[in-house]
C-alpha cells in the first residue's frame, strides 16, 4: 500500500485531481449544512448576478440561489454516478467472468450478447431507457448501468482469458477447489487494476451521461441536477450567463478530476505502463 501511494504521489495530475474530488465530496456532504433548505425555494430577486445581494453564485430565472443548486446537485451527480456505475460493475464483472473462465460456447453466448448493445448508441439507448421508464432517478441509474457493463465485460474478459492458464489457477483446480472459489477467491484478485481504472472513468462518464439527460428534461423532475441547472439556464444565456457557467464549471472539473485520478490509479497500480509512457516522453 505504501508503494501504491508512492507512484500515485508521482503523478502530479492525479494529486490534483484527487483534492479536487475530495473538494466536490465534501461539497455534496456539506450541501444541506451550506445551504439548509430546498434549493427549489426562492432565495433572492430574479436575475440577481453574482455577488449581489448576497448571493454568491446568483439567482436563476425564479430566484433560486445557484450556488445551493450546485451544492445539492453535487450530492445527485456523485449518487448516480457511484451507484450506476457499481450496477454495470456487478453486471460486466460477472459476465466477463463466465466469458472468460468458461470459454467456449458461454464465452460466444456472452460476447454476441455484449455486441447486441454495443451496436446501440450509448445516449440513444440511455434516453429510450429513461422515456419508457418514466423519468426519475432510479431510471437514469438503471439507463447509465444497462450502457455503461459492455466495456467492463470485455475487459474482464481479456483478464480472466490470460489469467486462467496460470500455473496458481492450474495448482487450484489439482486441489479440488470449486469454480466459483477459484474465480473468486484466485482469478478476480489479480484481475482488479484494470477493473480499478475503469470504473473511476466509468463514473466520470456516467456523470457525463446524467447531466446530458437532465438537460434535456429527462432527469427526475424533483431533484436539483447540474443538467437542470444549465438547461433551465440556456434561453436565457445573454441575459443571466452565470445559470449555465457555474454548473458547468463544476461538472468540467469533477469530470476532469476523475479522469485524471484514474490516470493515477492506472501508474500506481501498472508501473510498468507509466514507466514505458515516461520514457516515450
Amino acid at each position: 500500500m505504501r508503494d501504491f501511494w508512492r507512484r500515485f504521489r508521482r503523478n502530479k495530475g492525479a494529486v490534483v485531481g484527487l483534492v479536487i474530488l475530495l473538494l466536490v465530496v465534501l461539497l455534496a456532504a456539506t450541501a444541506p449544512w451550506l445551504f439548509p433548505g430546498s434549493p427549489w425555494d426562492m432565495a433572492g430577486a430574479p436575475f440577481s448576478p453574482p455577488g449581489e445581494m448576497g448571493m454568491l453564485l446568483g439567482t436563476d430565472s425564479l430566484g433560486r440561489d445557484v450556488a445551493a443548486g450546485i451544492a445539492h446537485g453535487a450530492r445527485i451527480s456523485l449518487l448516480v454516478g457511484a451507484v450506476s456505475t457499481a450496477a454495470a460493475l456487478l453486471v460486466g464483472v460477472t459476465l466477463g467472468a463466465v466469458a472468460g473462465y468458461l470459454g467456449g460456447i458461454a464465452d460466444d453466448a456472452v460476447m454476441r450478447f455484449t455486441e447486441f448493445f454495443q451496436t446501440i448508441p450509448s445516449f440513444v439507448l440511455a434516453i429510450l431507457l429513461v422515456a419508457i421508464f418514466t423519468p426519475s432517478i432510479g431510471s437514469v441509474v438503471f439507463a447509465i448501468a444497462i450502457v455503461s457493463w459492455p466495456p467492463v465485460a470485455r475487459v474482464v474478459r481479456a483478464e480472466f482469458l490470460s489469467l486462467r492458464g496460470r500455473e496458481f489457477v492450474q495448482a487450484a483446480e489439482v486441489l479440488g477447489k470449486s469454480r466459483l472459489s477459484i474465480v473468486l477467491t484466485d482469478i478476480l484478485p489479480n484481475a482488479l487494476s484494470p477493473i480499478v481504472v475503469l470504473s473511476s472513468l466509468m463514473v466520470a462518464s456516467a456523470i457525463l451521461l446524467e447531466s446530458a439527460l437532465s438537460f434535456l428534461g429527462l432527469g427526475d423532475p424533483n431533484l436539483m441536477t447540474w443538467g437542470f441547472l444549465i438547461g433551465s439556464g440556456r434561453s436565457v444565456i445573454r441575459l443571466a450567463w452565470w445559470m449555465s457557467v457555474f454548473p458547468g464549471i463544476a461538472i468540467f472539473l469533477t469530470v476532469l478530476a476523475l479522469n485524471l485520478v484514474g490516470e493515477g490509479l492506472s501508474d500506481a497500480l501498472n508501473p510498468r505502463l507509466a514507466r514505458q509512457r515516461g520514457g516515450a516522453a
